[in-house]
């Protein structure tokens, strides 16, 4: 008895795959799948309540959102491929022949390295010299979201301006602040002005593009080569070398013309740094020995340098009426010839906006008549 015991203990009971199966598939009572909208119904606002079968609810389990790292502001996800967008607002300021750029914020800037970015907005006229055109916002650091609220404002731009030049805008690294000397721009765009309505403003969300880095020749690697390298690449044939804001008023009770050297803008650089060091001289010809000859203070390394500085003439209108009023733009050099940058003539054999200016200044007293004028880059004759 004892063995036969001991082999039923040791002999296994045998179980049906049938059995196997109904024991560990049909514990109970089917109960009707829940769907995915029972945990996540944010994805599916337009779903109408589905029918279920009477009887009590199963439980629901429990939903924990994965954890989330620091989020930056709104914009900074990496989820997009392009480099970031770009919002800013132009104006067309015509009545005072000005170009306004707001350049309001970024988002999700991509830096080349991870973390956040110190990042301002670049802005250039094409076609044109680089620097002469060349506006820039304040830095904005640690962010990848930067907030400028910065106006940028380029004088002496025209209605001619707006239809055949285009505004670049780069986001850029400081690389004062992460000691990266040739950093290529974050993201950039270009916006033609030939659709701008004169005094309105327009506002802009532009997805930035990566820009293509262009291989220059070794020739070119010091800072005046490149500066001429960068004007060649950008410039049309022709391109004008500046302009002059000029301020025209004959006074009756002075009895002479008042002549004010307002201001200039995009001036073509002379310097090794892409700047120049700008005055202006202005000589009343001919001259029948009275003081014709005057010059303006040097302003030191820019290209839209701002005068505000006023010379007179003396004499009757008949006389003045006869004369040439040259006007040139010189960049200063210490030790060597000052190098001619631009220049422009205004009398009664002048043409244009030109001999517009200096007649109707000459036909009403007493009544300040400003004006822009391109210079011209050929040398003008200065006779004593």
């Amino acid at each position: 008895m004892a063995g036969s015991a001991a082999a039923s203990r040791r002999r296994a009971p045998r179980v049906s795959m049938q059995e196997h199966m109904g024991i560990d598939v049909s514990p109970g009572p089917i109960r009707p799948i829940r769907l995915i909208s029972d945990y996540f119904p944010h994805f599916y606002p337009f779903a109408q309540p589905t029918l279920r079968a009477p009887g009590p609810r199963p439980a629901t389990p429990a939903v924990r959102p994965a954890p989330q790292p620091d989020l930056e502001p709104e914009g900074d996800s990496d989820d997009s491929t392009g480099p970031g967008t770009l919002e800013f607002t132009l104006i067309f300021d015509q009545d005072n022949s000005a170009l306004h750029c707001t350049a309001h914020c970024a988002k999700g800037l991509k830096p080349p390295a991870s973390g956040s970015v110190d990042a301002y907005v670049k802005a250039n006229l094409l076609p044109g010299a680089s620097k002469a055109s060349q506006l820039r916002t304040r830095t904005v650091r640690g962010t990848r979201g930067p907030v400028w609220e910065e106006t940028l404002t380029y004088h002496g731009f025209t209605l001619q301006d707006a239809r055949r030049k285009t505004l670049r805008l780069c986001v850029c690294e400081d690389p004062r602040l992460r000691r990266r000397r040739h950093a290529p721009p974050l993201g950039e765009l270009r916006v033609p002005l030939r659709k701008l309505v004169p005094n309105r403003a327009r506002s802009f969300d532009i997805c930035l593009e990566k820009r293509r880095p262009t291989k220059r020749p070794k020739s070119l690697d010091t800072a005046r080569g490149m500066s001429l390298y960068e004007e060649a690449a950008e410039a049309e044939a022709g391109e004008e070398r500046g302009r002059i804001l000029l301020s025209l008023c004959y006074s009756s009770r002075r009895g002479g013309l008042l002549v004010g050297v307002l201001r200039c803008a995009h001036l073509a650089p002379m310097d090794a740094n892409g700047y120049s060091d700008p005055f202006v001289r202005l000589v009343l010809h001919p001259n029948v020995g009275k003081k014709s000859k005057y010059k303006t203070s040097v302003r030191k390394k820019t290209l839209n340098p701002e005068f505000n500085e006023e010379f007179f003439y003396a004499g009757p209108r008949e006389e003045l009426a006869q004369k040439t009023l040259q006007v040139s733009v010189w960049d200063y050099d210490l030790g060597t010839a000052d190098d001619f940058i631009g220049g422009v003539q205004l009398s009664s054999r002048a043409s244009g906006e030109r001999l517009w200016h200096w007649r109707e200044c000459l036909g009403c007293s007493d009544r300040r008549l400003e004006l822009w004028h391109p210079l011209d880059g050929v040398p003008l004759q200065l006779s004593d």
